[in-house]
């Protein structure tokens, strides 16, 4: 019975090591309507594709960084539809829709909505997400 415990062991740390690769999962939070920080995030995210073709990003925008995403305000609404289709969630938030008074409609397509971007940043890093505040 040892040597089945001590060869299932050995064998699950080889399997670990030469079978599996790190997922890495990032959320960036953009709060800001300043469209060099807008800019600025989509080289990022760019960079962080080409060092780490798979990994899982989620952008959250809330406040004034709703310009980012808005139909007639983003000045990357073509990186932002690119990006998507290379697997980035941009998740928007509900209450800042509300309160700037915006439908779905308003909002690039590439977009998902969330009730409150704060609570989806949380829940991204209880998840095992690494955070980053997008801006300067």
């Amino acid at each position: 019975m040892k040597k089945i415990v001590f060869l299932f062991a050995f064998l699950l740390s080889l399997s670990t090591v030469f079978g599996q690769t790190k997922t890495h999962k990032i959320v960036f939070q953009l709060a800001t309507g300043d469209t060099l920080v807008h800019k600025g995030l989509i080289r990022q995210l760019n960079n962080v594709l080409e060092y780490w073709p798979t990994a899982k990003i989620e952008v959250v925008i809330h406040n004034d960084a709703i310009g980012f995403m808005r139909n007639t305000e983003s000045v990357v609404a073509k990186e932002v539809k690119e990006m998507q289709e290379r697997g980035i969630t941009f998740a928007v938030c509900k209450n800042t829709m509300k309160r700037k008074k915006l439908t779905e409609a308003d909002i690039l397509p590439a977009a998902v909505f969330v009730p409150v971007g704060i609570a989806e940043i949380v829940e991204k890093q209880e998840d095992g997400y690494a955070y980053i505040k997008a801006g300067y």
